[in-house]
């Protein structure tokens, strides 16, 4: 018999994201489409530069979008950096000094891809900007807000979803819609309390942060972030004669269990208490409406909310909200989604078997 756990997190009513990041009930932050979108705006606004003056000015402020974009950043933090020393490119780190009084913002490291740091360090190699790299990115805020509304309005989002503010919050958001665990959010964003600790597994800072520098570099790889990928520590490995069974322990409190050969745990390393990652595509999952766990082979159910229903012709894109800060998308046929009747709301399982969850162990 299967040692199968099933999966029952505590699902919070309505969007739980708020709870991490200021927003109003009702409000909206871009999407990730949306942000890229936004991205390509400022990149076309510098490539429309008319002179040498006012395409470093245009740098300037892309390099800020940037940073706030992928490390949510409050403005003044980035505003205050010197990038010749506050960025370790050989880490792809970024160095928030957190100077400020009462924020409840403590200095950090954040984490970016190695693609955005190669970007930002090629651009610096201009000499422009060794002239006066201590005030390189010391603009005046209202300056500052003013271009980030004028690329807001240019690609027809309201005005508000492209502030500073907000694009610090939609970045929050979609990296807890990407799956990334809730201390490594939080960490990123410079909350002084960060949740070490699930229900089942204990995290370092160390361990987090090499959770999100993992999540970055998974994420430049993509156009969209992955919703099914997980983050935890292996808890148990159970080895036999040609394949071995890995048992991880989420920041969540999910076991996820995977089933692997013999010569992929040697090849990756693993061990018990070993940081890794786990990913399962989404045509892999399937869905249950029973309101029990199914009495079925599949190593991992998981039961959640269906929260987002997206049909096509042939295929219909499920997202099934599994806990406050974790999603998984599954792809069925149309003529499967009509047959089991699924509208939003309704309470599901989400189940995977092992031989479909591929680790990554760098």
């Amino acid at each position: 018999m299967k040692n199968t756990r099933e999966s029952k997190p505590s699902l919070s009513s309505g969007k739980s994201h708020g709870r991490i990041i200021a927003i109003q009930e009702g409000d909206e932050c871009l999407d990730t489409t949306q942000l890229n979108r936004l991205e390509q705006s400022f990149r076309e606004w510098l490539d429309s530069s008319r002179s040498d003056d006012m395409r470093f000015s245009r740098l300037r402020i892309l390099i800020i979008f940037l940073l706030i974009r992928y490390t949510a950043a409050k403005l003044n933090e980035v505003l205050a950096l010197n990038p010749f020393k506050d960025m370790d490119w050989n880490r792809q780190a970024v160095l928030f000094r957190g100077n400020e009084t009462g924020t409840g913002i403590e200095p950090r490291e954040v984490q970016i891809s190695k693609t955005l740091s190669m970007e930002i360090r090629e651009i610096l190699k201009d000499p422009a900007f060794h002239k006066t790299p201590e005030t390189l990115l010391n603009l005046d805020p209202g300056f500052v807000r003013r271009k980030f509304y004028e690329r807001t309005r240019a690609c027809g989002f309201l005005k508000r979803l492209g502030g500073p503010e907000m694009i610090r919050k939609a970045r929050a958001v979609e990296l807890m819609q990407g799956n990334m665990p809730l201390p490594a959010v939080q960490m990123l964003l410079g909350h002084k309390t960060p949740n070490l600790t699930s229900s089942y597994v204990s995290f370092s800072r160390d361990e987090i942060r090499k959770v999100a520098e993992l999540f970055m570099e998974k994420e430049s790889l993509r156009k969209t972030s992955a919703r099914n990928a997980f983050f935890g520590k292996i808890q148990n490995i159970q080895k036999g004669d040609i394949q071995t069974r890995v048992e991880l322990m989420t920041m969540d409190g999910f076991p996820i269990f995977t089933v692997i050969t013999n010569d992929s745990v040697e090849r990756l390393g693993l061990s018990k208490g070993r940081l890794i990652a786990a990913e399962v595509k989404a045509p892999w999952v399937c869905l249950h409406t029973n309101t029990m766990a199914p009495a079925c082979s599949s190593d991992n159910k998981i039961q959640g909310v269906l929260e987002k229903i997206t049909q096509g012709k042939i295929n219909t894109e499920c997202v099934v909200r599994v806990s406050d800060t974790t999603e998984l998308c599954a792809v069925i046929a149309t003529a499967e989604c009509k047959n089991l009747k699924l509208k939003k709301g309704d309470k599901i399982w989400a189940l995977f078997n092992g031989f479909s969850v591929v680790l990554h162990a760098d």
